[in-house]
């Protein structure tokens, strides 16, 4: 009886076959960053205030700029320190019988009443128009933009969950097939729909499937390729969304309406239907499901395309990653050190999805450039991936992951102090954190697969990451509703939050060179694993003495 891992070292561990496979699956980060941070662009809040109809004809008619006419209609307000037009509120003021002539300085009107806005609001924006101008949520509706943004998580959460099961039933590819036809039919509806309600609803739907979708390609990706590459593979996987974030700024610069833009990053999903046709299922997958008559077609066609022959008549084939159907969450956390390692993990999943994400869409909010200040923090993410790779070999785990946290937290509060007018070495300090946050999100990712045993593996990997979604519904309200109190306060909640994930994972064992743990006990009694694994060398060499 030979394993699949036998027959994959056979047909090439990673030879044309899987490299065209994961050449097409790459694909799929691009829009997924779309998905993910359009809001940015989507969701845009330019400076607005009070409209008031009748100042609005006295400056076409007087030719007063929207300074001049703002001035009669916004109060000053104090926000953080600093005296500025208001946005909610105005002057409570008719003017229909107010004589008001053209030169606008001659009014004082600063024993005037003010009131909340009665007639909408004004914007200036030079031509783009995003959902928050259409259905005018500023104000008191502001918190319905953080909405967009959480319930995609609540649909990643509950996507998570059920393509997760539908993957493992049913197949990873035609849970990839279900997934791209939902995108598609959500992500256009979005577009067309007229109110915001049903864009919410269709925006958790979009979270659901796509989701859902990228997981179970990932899981496939790792399935059909050799065990010496799968770490690479994921990196390279996940590296690909850094670079739909450099797109995506090139794509809302030329595509100003909103719905236009979720149209150009639904589009590619409709082709990736096709990929159930060119890629197939996956041969792990289908001996978990004992059809290894199938798996075995399947590996023949690999090796065919990889220029291998098989050597071996593979009759009977086995998964020695299989999980044990015995595997419950109570085991995650019935012993001491099981449980350090799931509330750590946890932590660290929860803070990443909440610093990277918060980072990511607060470039929308710091008055800049928005697409070259998003072009920018985009770019650091590239050195992250070659970090981890050049580090966790020889250095190991911990250390880097611990200090990518440390380094984000630190750059997130040295940020908040950086006076605006020093703009490059703000800029460049908070690209900093960018860069330590994005390499902590990467490394959460299989720091979590190897401190868990194989009996749990994967509902330990699938439990801890659901705090990712959490974090993701939680980020939007922190960094909107803190940034209307100080523009910098979400800033200093992320830097404390990612030093505390910091400090938490130098608790966590160093896993480099060391075998991934297949029972509970290896875990909480790993010098009794190491020394069992000592002596079965010793007995190996000993034997191989023998037999000279």
């Amino acid at each position: 009886m030979a394993s699949f891992d036998d027959l994959l070292e056979e047909v090439g561990s990673f030879g044309r076959c899987q490299k065209r496979i994961f050449a097409m699956l790459c694909l799929l980060s691009l829009p997924f960053s779309g998905v993910y941070v359009g809001i940015v662009f989507q969701g845009f809040t330019p400076d607005h205030w009070c409209r008031d109809s009748v100042l609005v004809e006295r400056r076409q008619d007087c030719g007063w700029s929207l300074e001049e006419s703002r001035r009669l209609t916004a109060p000053l307000v104090n926000t953080s320190g600093v005296l500025q037009r208001s946005s909610c509120d105005q002057y409570e003021v008719d003017w229909n019988t107010t004589e008001l002539s053209c030169d606008p300085e001659k009014l004082d009107l600063s024993r005037v009443a003010v009131t909340t806005c009665k007639d909408g609001w004004e914007y200036n924006y030079e031509g783009r128009k995003s959902f928050v101008t259409e259905f005018n949520l500023v104000c008191s509706d502001g918190w319905l933009v953080d909405m967009y943004q959480s319930t995609l998580n609540v649909g990643f959460l509950v996507g998570s969950f059920a393509f997760g099961y539908f993957a493992d039933r049913f197949g990873r590819m035609k849970s990839f097939l279900l997934s791209n036809v939902i995108n598609v039919v959500a992500g256009i509806a979005m577009a067309v729909v007229p109110d915001f309600i049903s864009i919410l609803v269709l925006r958790a739907i979009y979270g659901f499937s796509i989701k859902g979708g990228w997981m179970a390609i990932y899981v496939l990706l790792t399935e059909i390729v050799g065990v010496k590459y799968r770490r690479t593979v994921g990196i390279l996987y996940q590296m690909f969304f850094s670079i739909g974030l450099l797109i995506l700024p090139l794509l809302a610069y030329f595509i100003t309406d909103w719905r236009w833009l979720q149209v150009a990053i639904t589009a590619p999903f409709a082709l990736y239907i096709a990929y159930y046709w060119f890629i197939p299922e996956s041969p792990r997958w289908l001996i978990s499901q004992n059809n290894s008559s199938k798996a075995l077609e399947i590996t023949k066609a690999i090796a065919k395309e990889n220029g291998k022959k098989l050597s071996l008549n593979f009759e009977i084939l086995t998964d020695d990653e299989a999980e044990s159907t015995s595997a419950s969450l109570l085991d995650l956390i019935r012993t001491p050190t099981m449980r350090k390692h799931t509330f750590i993990l946890m932590f660290n999943w929860f803070t990443s999805a909440v610093v990277y994400q918060g980072l990511i869409m607060r470039v929308g909010i710091t008055g800049g450039n928005v697409y070259i200040d998003f072009l920018i923090s985009g770019l650091v993410e590239f050195p992250a991936a070659f970090l981890i790779l050049l580090t966790i070999e020889r250095i190991g785990r911990r250390l880097p992951f611990a200090s990518a946290n440390i380094l984000a937290g630190v750059s997130c509060i040295v940020t908040a102090f950086i006076p605006d007018s020093m703009f490059w070495l703000k800029t460049t300090v908070a690209c900093i954190g960018r860069l330590g946050i994005t390499m902590a999100f990467e490394m959460v990712v299989f720091v979590n697969t190897e401190l868990y045993p194989t009996c749990v593996r994967n509902l330990g990997v699938s439990v801890c990451s659901t705090l990712c979604d959490v974090g993701g519904i939680v980020s939007p309200f922190l960094l909107y509703r803190l940034a209307s109190i100080w523009l910098e306060l979400p800033l200093i909640i992320f830097g404390v939050v990612a030093l505390i994930a910091g400090g938490l994972v130098l608790l966590l064992p160093e896993t480099r060179g060391v075998a991934l743990p297949d029972t509970i006990e290896d875990v909480e009694f790993p010098d009794r694993k190491k020394k069992n694994q000592e002596n079965q060398e010793m007995k190996q060499v000993l034997k191989n003495n023998e037999a000279v």
